[in-house]
């Protein structure tokens, strides 16, 4: 995979705190088989599907940011509902979404 092609992540469902780290282990393992030299890897976390915004979800959101930007990538969110846009903006992560 090189850097051009955005890496897809998607949160559905309800998130509790145990699927956060298998969550960064996945971006984990996509972006270390990214091409990041060339430039930035953008990732897409698709949370569109996500039923119950909480604060496991904001953490998800958080902890996949922090990993992406480990591994030199970036990370932009897809379909952010209201309700997950003012948790991110109560916790100061409003300009991910």
């Amino acid at each position: 995979m090189d850097a051009t092609q955005p890496i897809i992540v998607r949160i559905a469902g309800r998130v509790s705190p145990a699927d956060v780290p298998r969550l960064c282990e996945e971006l984990s393992a996509r972006l270390s088989g990214a091409d990041v030299a060339a430039g930035v890897a953008e990732v897409i976390c698709d949370v569109g599907g996500l039923t119950h915004p909480n604060l496991a979800a904001v953490n998800a959101v958080a902890r996949l940011q922090l990993t992406a930007r480990r591994l030199g990538g970036r990370i932009r969110l897809r379909d952010t509902g209201p309700e997950l846009r003012v948790l991110l903006d109560l916790v100061g992560l409003g300009e991910v979404a």
